[in-house]
């Protein structure tokens, strides 16, 4: 489409169109990481300085910047302004490289039982 028909009203302009580079490209188009398994609250920390090794790309030098203090997944999303799964695809290969740290939430604390709702509840009704 040229430019013509863009301006015209016919279709869409060049800076609508979204990033250039789409994340499947950012990931070489793997969808899932090499390593580790990350939900959207998993907590992720840079275990060196920000520098990355040569040849990284600019999404894992910001992933290193963004994780010199701990940060959820859905942080590290929005902050690149990418797809949480193209971001743990990224993640598993810092934690391969031994770049980061990860924590993921609890899964042996389960889910509270109705009891512990209603008494929950009942004490903020309180408040």
């Amino acid at each position: 489409m040229d430019d013509s028909i863009a301006s015209a009203g016919g279709g869409w302009a060049q800076e609508d169109a979204g990033p250039t580079v789409r994340p499947y490209a950012v990931t070489s188009g793997r969808t899932r990481p090499v390593r580790g398994a990350f939900d959207l609250i998993s907590i992720v920390m840079a275990l060196r300085s920000p520098a990355a090794p040569d040849g990284t790309s600019p999404e894992v030098e910001q992933i290193l910047r963004c994780c010199r203090l701990p940060v959820s997944v859905a942080e590290l999303a929005a902050r690149l302004d990418l797809p949480s799964g193209t971001v743990k695809v990224l993640l598993g290969d810092l934690l391969e490289q031994r770049l980061i740290a990860t924590r993921s939430p609890a899964p042996e604390l389960g889910t509270p039982n109705r009891p512990v709702l209603e008494a929950v509840i009942h004490g903020l009704r309180a408040l």
